[in-house]
């Protein structure tokens, strides 16, 4: 049953990267994310009904890490598309409001199960029985009473608290990108440096997430302004240079940490293709 939920969740990442790379802030691409999640979660609940878990170490890692990242995509794509109905037509100071009203929202959530919170950032694992097996609930840690109302076959009193510090995340993301763009009045084409950079026709050929993880690293490095460079001011000039928009970089960084196989397998492709050209070189 595990190699069956692997390949389901192998294939989900694949999928759900596809729509991120198109523009969240249309409802179509937002339905897009909605439709292959609940899909997603669907032939997950189908595999646990019909099977079982080898031991509770595989139902902890189900219920803490695998159900929880799709669920918690879901429930991002959900509020960001009651985001998008409820975001003001009106001046971006307007929109400006009503964004940070939405963090401020967030913040509250934040406050309210900082113990929590803290107990799955800091990946401690002493209350995993409770929190994460099938009906092994401790009524004393529950904080959320909708548990009760929910699957028992198919959840546990915390995984959807899980998949709310994931949407939450990725939602934040989103907010900060938005906040950077409204508050932004400059044309990101009228100025000569753009027009310069349009003209050199440098389009970048490799995926966004790509170019994003390769920003990242040169930050982390220290190479650029000795680590002081922003990734918001490098992503602007690469999107100058490449004549490209990279959407929300912030989140697609998550998705960049949240890899389990190969966190950086742009800069590996990147070593291996440079030794190949190195070694071509001495021939």
């Amino acid at each position: 049953m595990f190699e069956e939920i692997e390949k389901i969740l192998d294939q989900y990442k694949l999928d759900i990267e596809e729509v991120n790379e198109e523009n969240l802030n249309e409802f179509a691409t937002v339905e897009k994310g909605i439709k292959i999640s609940r899909k997603c979660l669907q032939k997950l609940r189908v595999v646990i009904r019909n099977g079982s878990f080898k031991n509770k170490e595989d139902e902890i890692l189900f219920f803490k890490r695998q159900k929880p990242y799709i669920y918690g995509n879901l429930k991002f794509y959900v509020k960001l598309y009651k985001h998008l109905l409820l975001m003001p037509k009106g001046s971006n100071k307007a929109r400006r409001n009503h964004i940070d009203n939405e963090i401020m929202k967030q913040q509250e959530y934040y406050n309210k199960n900082l113990d929590f919170i803290r107990y799955y950032r800091q990946n401690h694992t002493n209350l995993d029985e409770f929190y994460f097996l099938r009906g092994n609930d401790n009524i004393g840690l529950i904080s959320d009473t909708s548990h009760f109302y929910t699957d028992a076959e198919f959840s546990t009193s915390h995984d959807n608290a899980v998949a709310k510090i994931i949407a939450y995340d990725l939602l934040l993301a989103y907010y900060l990108e938005e906040l950077q763009s409204l508050k932004s009045d400059k044309s990101r084409y009228g100025n000569p440096v753009k027009r310069h950079f349009k003209s050199l026709d440098l389009g970048w050929t490799a995926n966004k997430i790509d170019l994003i993880e390769l920003i990242y690293a040169l930050q982390a490095s220290g190479a650029i302004k000795g680590g002081k460079a922003g990734i918001k001011d490098m992503a602007m000039a690469c999107e100058q240079i490449f004549d490209m928009d990279l959407g929300n970089y912030y989140r697609k960084f998550l998705e960049i940490r949240g890899r389990k196989i190969e966190p950086t397998k742009f800069l590996d492709r990147m070593k291996t293709s440079l030794l190949k050209r190195m070694e071509e070189a001495d021939d």
